[in-house]
């Protein structure tokens, strides 16, 4: 089993597309959405939900926690969509960020894999990172929104493909 995670959308030309390649596969991921753009779309989040996806709160516009007043920290936090999860942005987190988010209820998560999707490196670096990294129980991070996603897009429809020959199955983390 693996934990396919999705950051910094929801966003309406990607977030469609990841959604149509997970059906495919009959796959179920968690999306570690930004409430800056729940406010815009929140239609994609109620897809998400519908089609039996977890939704997680990364924050309110993607602020770096650590580099916060605490007053802004809770904040960022606070005003994130509503979710048991918290992936603080970048990773970036601290006893401080792990103890503000337990307060409101939520658990940190972080990855075990990093596609590196964002850095835009081709098809075939992601998906050669979502097949090396693979073993039972993996957070994999990449990303719907932020940008173009069509790498991220063809290289998870490409690794699903083989992963799920090699056994896998996909599920959502319990945000």
């Amino acid at each position: 089993m693996l934990y396919l995670t999705f950051d910094d959308g929801p966003q309406p030309e990607w977030t469609p597309k990841v959604l149509q390649v997970l059906r495919k596969h009959n796959a179920k991921a968690t999306f570690f959405v930004l409430g800056i753009q729940v406010a815009q779309f929140p239609e994609l989040v109620t897809l998400e939900r519908a089609a039996g996806h977890h939704v997680g709160n990364h924050t309110w516009d993607h602020k770096t926690l650590t580099l916060l007043p605490d007053a802004k920290m809770r904040q960022e936090i606070t005003s994130g969509v509503k979710s048991k999860c918290l992936r603080p942005p970048t990773g970036a987190t601290n006893a401080k960020i792990e103890a503000t988010a337990a307060a409101v209820h939520q658990r940190q998560v972080l990855w075990d894999v990093d596609t590196k999707d964002w850095t835009k490196p081709g098809v075939a670096k992601i998906e050669h990172a979502l097949l090396a990294g693979a073993r039972p129980g993996a957070v994999i991070l990449m990303h719907d929104g932020g940008g173009n996603r069509s790498e991220t897009v063809a290289a998870l429809d490409q690794a699903l493909t083989k992963l799920t020959k090699q056994g896998y199955t996909y599920r959502s983390l319990p945000c």
